[in-house]
């Protein structure tokens, strides 16, 4: 996948999802991941076109867009961390552990390591409360993270 697509050739890939989903009931959601999947995120050109070829204005695509959060407007490090940021998990240690994983890092939420290696991202409940703090690394979760393996879970992700 490379990260200097053209907005032609952006607009080609994103027509052909577009088109294979577009008569399903309720394609705006499945649009959105197939062209996230594709793409590693969803370019802000192809909200036009989505918008188009479903009858909505772009406001709303947008809205739908941002409204959930594992959709992106920009490309994703090579590893995405997400740390859970439920109450569970704060109540666990989960604030001291973000600051250190932050820390560890180098950035905040919602950024990329100036490398390219690892997107940061808060997520709100993993489904891990009872392993409380936790956090998923490229789709794998960990459970009862202290700074040891905060440390070592930043250094798998830096890989």
């Amino acid at each position: 996948m490379s990260l200097h697509l053209g907005s032609g050739e952006i607009a080609a890939r994103a027509g052909v999802i577009i088109d294979s989903m577009k008569s399903m009931e309720g394609p705006l959601l499945p649009i959105l991941h197939g062209i996230q999947e594709e793409f590693g995120y969803v370019p802000q050109d192809t909200l036009p076109l989505i918008a188009k070829a479903l009858n909505l204005s772009r406001a709303e695509v947008h809205g739908v867009m941002t409204f959930y959060h594992d959709y992106r407007d920009h490309p994703a490090g090579r590893h995405v961390l997400k740390l859970c940021r439920a109450e569970s998990c704060q109540s666990m240690g989960g604030d001291a552990l973000a600051d250190r994983i932050k820390q560890l890092l180098g950035i905040d939420f919602h950024q990329t390591t100036p490398d390219g290696s690892v997107t940061l991202e808060p997520v709100y409940c993993l489904g891990l409360c009872a392993c409380s703090p936790a956090a998923m690394l490229d789709g794998e979760l960990h459970g009862r993270l202290d700074n040891e393996a905060a440390e070592e879970l930043v250094m798998e992700a830096r890989r």
